[in-house]
């Protein structure tokens, strides 16, 4: 039998109510269950959630809840207003909402309307003539100003509007609600702008700076498209990154200037400022937020200017000079090959401009000798183009000079008669030598301020190239920082490796910031001007005023800017990024100042401050001193410690102990000896209670009244042990000084 043959409940279809009573009555049931279910999906809406418990509207002011709101609106403006008037009301410190409408107007219908406008003035001002009186001087402006939008209007280059500005303030109490009207009034006030309160019309007014773009109140002021223009009110570029680091307070608005270098194209950035303007607090306040977020920090520093900064935070402090360990060889590789490039050829390239910032200009058979030689001392180490054979140990400058003393070319012999000086003369010692240091600390810094101002151009080339070589072995976050970055300015060859470096820094995740105070040789130079351009930051502080010309060449500054820059207190400037600059004031916490602060005064009392606290360590020192010596005196009678006897001595039982020891007590009391070490004791456990109540200058006297009693019962005590020992060696086999010998 089948299975669809089976008379099963389930398989039989449902019949139709054909019985309209029936039919009526099911519907019935079915429409109780349906609201029967709304009904448990509870009666709460989406209104009744968002919506406040309370709205009280009254004449000057509507509470919802338990704040006060109030609605005021622009009724009247002057004949002019100036750009960004409505600054003032964006940036008043209070919360506001804030709602500006615009309706475009018909332009023929306003045509119509100006020429009839411009009739009736032209009316008016000509029968006052006629009757011998003087023209209303208002209604000639008002006929001049209409005759001007007349022909803008006709000719297209202005639209008519209508405007609308209203604003909602709030507060938590009456009282500060119209303090607050009264000031916001002030404010525009100022700039003869009549604002009024949207009396008994609250609600509307409130409604109108919600977002929802309705003005339910219209009340309107015609406008052109320049004067409309003036509203804008957003003058000021904001620059809050949800990543980054506080640069920061944008003076426009007091907002924070949050920021991330390594989001933009690139990570560089260039400061320009004179000195004392701030520019290296800037830096180091830079450095230590960075290192809050694992970025390699690594510095050219030529006058010690962050010795301080790395000492603190535990870095490492490389100082290249004469007299130093620290050596680079110039001649060392990357041992890195990337496809496309020629890691050999990139370094001659490097030695080149090296060599020709040590030796001076050259001749081009010069230049052609020195690549052989060059060549050829790589090629003694068994370095080729070969990427296989760059592991190998790297030629110094010595092998250089050999190579070119043995081509007996007159070309070669000048260069090196030139080069001989720092192989075997003055200089010595400097570069030729192989590299024993390397970047493993997050935060390096390499000082040259010892070294001759002859050679420190060379040595900040040499160690630019080292740290280049290093940054190319490990892809990771870094930054470096170039001060006084016009040395490097001084030579063809060098500023053209600076710009090499900014152009392909952020290939191997590199930020380079780039100092200077030197802005007209910076900017004069085509590599530096090239700098500028690659660097997607740049930081403009107070300049002189001789510099401003060509500030404003090279970054289109404003009048005002020019103004800022010139007037600018110390920390201030204008801060470019991409595209947006702001006038920014630099801040730092009270603890990030004490550890940046470059200001003599301060650094001066810091040395003061610390040389205190010296002498007053000194000071402890000896009196702890003078209390470890009385406590030691006191511990050469003092009871012995329960310790277990090693080597073949027999052990003894703790309580076998404890007996000699009563004993000995025993003996102590007989003797009379044991009340004077009790005073002893009393007299050190109080001299220390006097230790830590009495002044410094004190604590010495106590000390050495105690040693004099400790002193005078010094005796006594040895007549103790003479008295005690041949007793407990009797008794049980054993001495005091036994006991204290066992090992």
């Amino acid at each position: 039998m089948s299975l669809l043959n089976l008379n099963l409940p389930f398989f039989k279809k449902k019949e139709a109510v054909t019985d309209p009573v029936e039919k009526k009555k099911i519907d019935a049931e079915q429409y109780t269950q349906e609201r029967l279910k709304d009904f448990s999906r509870g009666l709460v809406t989406i209104q009744d959630i968002i919506a406040p418990e309370a709205i009280e509207v009254d004449f000057t002011y509507q509470k919802i809840n338990s704040t006060y709101t109030r609605t005021i609106f622009v009724a009247g403006y002057p004949r002019t207003v100036p750009a960004n008037w409505l600054s003032p009301l964006i940036n008043f410190p209070t919360q506001a909402n804030i709602s500006m409408f615009v309706f475009p107007s018909d332009t023929s219908k306003i045509l119509d309307d100006l020429k009839r406008k411009i009739t009736e003035m032209e009316a008016e001002i000509t029968s006052d003539l006629r009757n011998g009186k003087i023209s209303n001087i208002n209604t000639e402006i008002k006929l001049n100003d209409a005759r001007v939008m007349r022909e803008q209007l006709a000719a297209g280059s202005e639209r008519f509007f209508q405007f609308s500005l209203y604003v909602t303030i709030k507060s938590e109490t009456r009282e500060q609600l119209d303090k607050i009207t009264k000031a916001i009034q002030s404010s525009l006030g100022s700039l003869l702008i009549v604002s009024k309160k949207t009396a008994l019309q609250m609600d509307e007014g409130f409604k109108n700076t919600l977002p929802m773009g309705t003005d339910r109140l219209l009340i309107t002021r015609n406008m052109d498209t320049t004067s409309l223009a003036t509203t804008f009110p957003f003058t000021s570029s904001e620059l809050t990154m949800e990543t980054g680091i506080v640069y920061g307070i944008n003076e426009h608005n007091d907002s924070l200037v949050i920021f991330d270098r390594f989001k933009m194209e690139n990570a560089n950035m260039v400061i320009f400022a004179k000195s004392g303007a701030g520019k290296s607090y800037t830096v180091k306040l830079e450095i230590l937020r960075q290192l809050m977020f694992d970025t390699e920090i690594i510095v050219l520093d030529p006058e010690h200017e962050y010795e301080e900064l790395c000492n603190m935070v535990g870095g490492e402090y490389i100082n290249f000079t004469f007299g130093s360990k620290a050596k680079i060889n110039p001649f060392d590789l990357s041992n890195l090959y990337e496809e496309g490039e020629n890691e050999l050829g990139q370094k001659i390239l490097s030695l080149h401009g090296l060599l020709k910032v040590m030796l001076g200009e050259m001749t081009p058979q010069q230049e052609a000798i020195l690549d052989r030689a060059i060549i050829a001392s790589y090629k003694a180490k068994g370095i080729t183009p070969d990427p296989n054979t760059q592991t190998n140990t790297p030629p110094l400058m010595e092998d250089l000079y050999k190579a070119l003393v043995g081509m007996e070319q007159d070309e070669s012999d000048d260069l090196s008669a030139r080069l001989e000086k720092f192989i075997t003369g003055s200089f010595r010692g400097i570069f030729d030598k192989a590299s024993n240091i390397d970047i493993r600390s997050p935060f390096t810094v390499f000082s040259v301020r010892e070294m001759e101002e002859e050679l420190r151009p060379i040595a900040m080339y040499v160690i630019l190239d080292f740290i280049w070589t290093k940054v190319k072995k490990d892809l990771k976050k870094r930054i470096l920082v170039i001060d006084e970055a016009w040395y490097f300015m001084m030579h063809q060859d060098s500023s053209a490796f600076v710009y090499s470096m900014v152009k392909r820094a952020r290939k191997y995740f590199l930020g380079i910031t780039t100092i200077t105070q030197d802005v007209e040789d910076f900017l004069r130079n085509d590599y530096g001007r090239a700098i500028v351009s690659n660097s997607s930051i740049q930081f403009l502080m107070k300049q002189s005023t001789s510099s401003i010309p060509l500030l404003a060449q090279t970054f289109y500054l404003s009048e005002g800017e020019r103004q800022l820059l010139v007037t600018s207190d110390v920390g201030e400037g204008i801060f470019f990024a991409g595209q947006n600059h702001v006038a920014l004031r630099v801040i730092a916490s009270e603890k990030e100042d004490r550890a940046i602060t470059t200001d003599p005064e301060e650094i001066l009392a810091k040395k003061k401050q610390a040389e205190a606290e010296r002498e007053l360590r000194r000071r402890r020192l000896e009196q702890e001193s003078t209390i470890k010596k009385s406590e030691e005196k006191v511990g050469e009678f003092s009871r012995p410690e329960k310790i277990p006897w090693q080597g073949e001595k027999v052990k003894i039982e703790n309580d076998l102990l404890e007996n000699a020891e009563r004993q000995a007590e025993l003996s102590l009391r007989q003797s009379n000896t044991l009340p004077q070490i009790k005073n002893i004791f009393d007299a050190e456990q109080k001299q220390q209670t006097v230790v830590e109540d009495e002044p410094a200058n004190s604590q010495n006297e106590v000390a050495n009244s105690q040693n004099s009693d400790l002193n005078n019962n010094f005796d006594n005590t040895q007549e103790f042990e003479q008295q005690a020992q041949p007793k407990t060696r009797q008794l049980y086999g054993y001495s005091i000084d036994d006991y204290k010998g066992s090992e």
